[in-house]
């Protein structure tokens, strides 16, 4: 991998495991067995997420009109094949038994084949193995963070879910108190991915303000998450930027830190997690349906809240929606 010059102080080759993303993964922490949903310690402002293998998850009721859309071959052995990728808390992650894939990615495929009179069987993937199982037919769906692009359409359908956010966040006492634009972090010690759709932002924001007169960034590379926190803790950085899903999961489970700005994973573009499926076999259209279905009774919102990702919800359910342009 290429070095950018621009990177300083601890710079050190990132590691799959770290403030990429979403095929990464952390050590969550402790489970509130039990718990449908976080609980918050007034005293700490911790929450307590149910990582147990015994998921009281929301309830959910059939719509008859998403059903019958679901495409004959999918439906008539009354399952839901569904590749998820457990290796990044909230979205998807091995239970306290090492075993049971739970989290959001998790919940939404249950609610999902739910609604469309289906049982969901749910099968854990790794990430660079879902497209081939998608292509083969051995996976009917895939709720993997998987980001809806234009070259993807090519071979697969969609039917969005999720927002793609990258979250900013500060040392919870920090002073910084908001990132939204390029001027915001001028001047600022920001850790981030090498090689990422995150860095890349950083990078033209970083552009934008040396053209104003404005300090430059100072870019920080670590090659594992413990590594990069410390850092943050102990003051030698003042921000991180990466993927929200699994930052807000570990502010919410530690309280040390706190977001600050969110931005669209695809900035200036919109970017869309999506239910993804072989192209052509018709089931992004009832999983969009499901999805909407529900949308509009409640019950995403509430799987949404469960694990902690509110700011993400989309409106509505689209069936290949705008994709990102390729590089």
């Amino acid at each position: 991998m290429t070095r950018n010059p621009l990177k300083s102080g601890v710079t050190v080759a990132l590691a799959a495991t770290t403030l990429l993303g979403l095929a990464a993964c952390s050590d969550p922490g402790a489970a509130a067995a039990g718990s449908a949903s976080p609980t918050a310690s007034s005293a700490t402002g911790i929450k307590q997420f149910n990582l147990s293998p015994q998921q009281d998850r929301i309830k959910v009721t059939v719509n008859k009109d998403a059903a019958a859309l679901v495409p004959d071959a999918i439906k008539q052995d009354g399952k839901l094949t569904v590749a998820v990728s457990p290796f990044a808390a909230p979205l998807a992650v091995y239970a306290t038994d090492n075993k049971t894939p739970v989290g959001n990615e998790v919940d939404l495929a249950v609610a999902l084949a739910q609604t469309l009179g289906l049982e969901a069987d749910i099968v854990p993937t790794a990430w660079a193995d879902w497209p081939l199982g998608v292509d083969s037919g051995k996976y009917e769906a895939v709720l993997s963070n998987v980001t809806v692009t234009e070259e993807r359409k090519f071979k697969f359908d969609f039917a969005s879910y999720r927002d793609d956010k990258l979250g900013f966040y500060a040392k919870a006492d920090s002073a910084i108190s908001k990132v939204e634009t390029a001027a915001d972090v001028a001047g600022k010690r920001v850790i981030v991915g090498s090689g990422t759709n995150q860095e890349s932002i950083l990078l033209r924001w970083d552009e934008e303000n040396k053209a104003k007169g404005l300090k430059p960034v100072e870019f920080q590379y670590y090659d594992d998450d413990s590594a990069s926190q410390l850092a943050l803790q102990s003051g030698r950085a003042d921000l991180t930027f990466g993927p929200n899903a699994t930052a807000a999961f570990k502010a919410a489970s530690d309280a040390k830190t706190k977001l600050v700005g969110l931005v669209d994973g695809g900035w200036p573009l919109k970017a869309n997690i999506a239910a993804t499926t072989k192209q052509g076999n018709g089931f992004a259209v009832a999983a969009a349906a499901g999805l909407n279905h529900l949308i509009e009774d409640g019950s995403y919102a509430k799987i949404l809240d469960r694990w902690g990702l509110s700011s993400e919800a989309v409106a509505k359910s689209e069936v290949n929606p705008a994709g990102l342009p390729k590089k």
